[in-house]
């Protein structure tokens, strides 16, 4: 018999009914443990109360720890595109995609980069003109009277 079977899954029908439902809770993220929070405080308030203190004591409201759960079992992680997929071909392909996809990035940002210098820069000089033109105004009046 292998390990597949004596090891249980997260999920299985096994412990407790809280460590179950924690469980089903975390597999669904943040939102899930808020849903049920709301649904506590309108049912019977001391049971949105309860869980309330149960995420903030265990951290679940501020360390996402529910979602890094889910994300380490996807197969889209935030390491995945680096794993090598045993084609070395494909692997060759995909690290020359990636490194071109990474350059296009820092192009794209330095381009964004320098367009938003131009526009600062142009922006400036409106304001510099717009100043020096209100600051010839007030003289080309006195001169006029």
């Amino acid at each position: 018999m292998s390990d597949t079977f004596t090891t249980p899954h997260p999920t299985a029908p096994n412990g407790s009914w809280f460590s179950r439902a924690e469980t089903w809770l975390d597999e669904r993220g943040k939102g899930a443990w808020i849903a049920a929070m709301v649904l506590g405080f309108i049912f019977f308030w001391p049971v949105g109360l309860a869980l309330l203190a149960y995420m903030i004591w265990s951290k679940r409201m501020f360390s996402g720890k529910c979602s890094n759960r889910r994300k380490a079992h996807s197969p889209f992680g935030t390491h995945a595109a680096y794993r090598s997929s045993g084609n070395t071909a494909f692997d060759a392909y995909k690290t020359e995609t990636l490194r071109r996809l990474e350059q296009e990035q820092q192009d794209f940002e330095a381009f964004l980069e320098r367009l938003r210098e131009a526009k600062d820069k142009s922006e400036f000089d409106q304001f510099m003109d717009d100043r020096a033109r209100a600051a010839r105004a007030p003289k080309e009046e006195d001169e006029t009277v």
